[in-house]
């Protein structure tokens, strides 16, 4: 098998414990992980592979081969991602421009989320602007999203003065003058998340249909090896199981959806049942 996983700890445990299960696995080494989605989830050009939840959710939504493995590679606090150069605040959106990577971006769909739910933002007041196609080929932008002209960089015209605001997780780039819009940013996130009983979750592992099934015995000692890893980490944050995962997948589910991300709604429990059928195990062997 092939697995792309950013975490050089978590990459380490899954080859081991697949090793272990009598199964070789080759590790491809894709930075930033993101740019392995698009392949995994159109060509199935590795097995396993680390992906954005709403990449997943997209899969699912558009009938792609990919499963859920039910571990959490990439866990954090989003309100902090809208940011502005000026003196705007979040409540200053409407009839503002808004750059964002892609329109399925999960960093995107979280903050979105969070403008309509606490801040009462009608989303379609604000003049967005994307730079980039979602990871799966069938999906489109909706008609109200802008592009982005050819060469055009999101980087640039924030810090340029083309956007009033931008929405930016790990590409946020240095400079004095970028503050937070969302007062208070962190605060905010952890209120939002002790409301929740969750932190957003970012990345996730998905597998192929294939792979799943003719290898379901070195998968689950891949869920196993990592679901042992979390119970060591004295934080916890990193979610595990499907039970762990039901809160936040189904709740960007439901952003996703009011967004026109997905064309469809996606249940959790649609999740379960693909990756328990492929797998060939029931949900509690994956802590659900």
């Amino acid at each position: 098998m092939k697995l792309v996983v950013g975490r050089d700890d978590l990459a380490a445990a899954a080859l081991e414990a697949a090793r272990t299960a009598g199964t070789e696995v080759e590790r491809l080494d894709v930075r930033p992980v993101h740019k392995a989605s698009r392949g995994f989830v159109n060509d199935a050009a590795v097995d396993v592979c680390e992906l954005a939840v709403v990449t997943l959710l997209q899969a699912a939504a558009y009938d792609r081969p990919v499963v859920l493995l039910p571990v959490t590679t990439l866990v954090r606090a989003q309100h902090q991602t809208l940011v502005t150069m000026g003196n705007l605040s979040v409540r200053d959106l409407a009839g503002r421009s808004v750059g964002v990577r892609s329109w399925s971006q999960t960093t995107g769909v979280w903050l979105r989320g969070f403008l309509t739910e606490q801040y009462g933002v009608d989303l379609r007041t604000v003049d967005w602007t994307v730079y980039e196609n979602g990871h799966v080929d069938s999906y489109q932008d909706p008609s109200w999203v802008r592009r982005a002209p050819e060469g055009a960089k999101l980087q640039a015209d924030f810090l340029d003065g083309r956007l009033d605001y931008g929405i930016m997780g790990n590409e946020l780039p240095a400079d004095d003058r970028i503050r937070t819009a969302v007062p208070d940013a962190l605060d905010a996130a952890a209120q939002w998340s002790a409301r929740k009983g969750f932190t957003p979750v970012n990345h996730v592992i998905g597998v192929s249909e294939a792979a799943a099934r003719e290898n379901s015995t070195a998968i689950c000692a891949m869920y196993d090896a990592i679901r042992e890893m979390a119970a060591k980490d004295e934080g916890g944050s990193d979610p595990v199981g499907f039970d762990a995962l039901r809160g936040p997948v189904a709740q960007v589910a439901a952003y996703a959806l009011e967004q026109d991300v997905l064309p469809r709604a996606v249940d959790f429990d649609e999740l379960v049942a693909r990756s328990c059928a492929a797998l060939g195990v029931p949900p509690a062997r994956l802590g659900g």
